[in-house]
């Protein structure tokens, strides 16, 4: 018999979020901050959002802004080149409901960015 209640369908959305400095968050010395892109799981993205934000304070990061760039087919359909490790990526962070952090770049104040 089929189920009553279907569970909704998770989706993985690809987020870039920028994180500050706090004690012991494992960011490079010297480092003001970090971007992190991202690969999370939700029914949507603002779950999505609210899951990775939730997962990197309990890493002991400091997520300041969150940047969404959509689900894998919302990516496509804009022309976005996704590499098949990318996908890999986003396929384990379907499999395992999980937030999985890809690539982390650090920002340092003598490179010029202008910081808000």
């Amino acid at each position: 018999m089929s189920e009553t209640k279907k569970p909704k369908r998770q989706k993985v959305y690809t987020l870039l979020v920028e994180v500050g400095r706090k004690e012991d968050d494992g960011l490079p010395d010297g480092a003001t901050g970090a971007a992190l892109m991202c690969y999370a799981s939700g029914v949507d993205e603002a779950e999505a959002v609210r899951e990775t934000v939730a997962v990197l304070k309990q890493a002991d990061l400091a997520p300041l802004d969150v940047s969404g760039y959509g689900t894998l087919e919302e990516r496509l359909a804009e022309g976005h080149d996704i590499p098949d490790e990318e996908r890999v990526l986003m396929q384990q962070a379907l499999d395992n409901n999980a937030v999985i952090v890809a690539q982390m770049t650090p920002f340092y104040e003598d490179e010029g960015e202008t910081r808000h």
